[in-house]
């Protein structure tokens, strides 16, 4: 791949969830592959290189670790239950402070945003999370301006998203950022994904 390549990271770790995980992939990775007008690649990174066993038993394989210190334009970083160590791992969130001081693009997805608040990377910014924790977001960081209701919450060098599929709805506008609506329209049809209508009173 080209030195130029937009290198878009996706991070695992143990008890992450599946979804969080692959439905970025999908699209971020047909998009790469299919559809993008200048080069891009999509990498998976964890605290080491090897399986990282997802919370429902899936075993997903980081091809780089974290420390190899990868020229990131974007991370990826999913939620789950493994979130709720990362979210007091200085180690981890040191390191994400560093790919933001470093310009590296952040989006989360689900309760990856909880790690995102905990290093402080969401302070008098607009924010979302999984419905059943933005109580929880709001109780780390007050300063958080908490969006309740919305897919993803797109504040130029961070990005976060709802609950689990919301994942998908973001990759989606990233797609649409970096290459345009129409990337992202045609990325929509080659992976057959229609956006899920608001449940109304749902709060996602």
């Amino acid at each position: 791949m080209a030195d130029d390549a937009l290198t878009i990271g996706v991070l695992l770790f143990d008890d992450v969830e599946e979804l969080d995980v692959v439905g970025p992939w999908e699209v971020l990775g047909f998009w790469a592959s299919h559809i993008a007008t200048s080069s891009v690649r999509v990498v998976a990174l964890g605290p080491q290189v090897g399986v990282v066993r997802g919370s429902k038993g899936l075993g997903m394989v980081a091809d780089h670790a974290m420390d190899e210190a990868l020229p990131l334009d974007l991370l990826v970083h999913p939620g789950g239950n493994g979130t709720r160590g990362l979210v007091k791992d200085t180690a981890h969130l040191q390191w994400l402070r560093g790919l933001h001081e470093r310009g590296t693009v952040l989006a989360s997805v689900c309760t990856g945003s909880l790690v995102l608040a905990a290093a402080g990377l969401l302070a008098g910014r607009p924010a979302t999370t999984h419905r059943d924790y933005l109580d929880k977001l709001a109780k780390i960081d007050p300063s958080i301006e908490v969006r309740r209701g919305e897919r993803f919450v797109d504040d130029g060098t961070v990005v976060t998203s709802a609950g689990v599929s919301a994942g998908i709805d973001m990759a989606l506008h990233l797609v649409a950022r970096y290459d345009g609506p129409e990337a992202a329209q045609f990325t929509r049809a080659g992976i057959q994904y229609e956006a899920p209508e608001p449940v109304p009173g749902s709060g996602a």
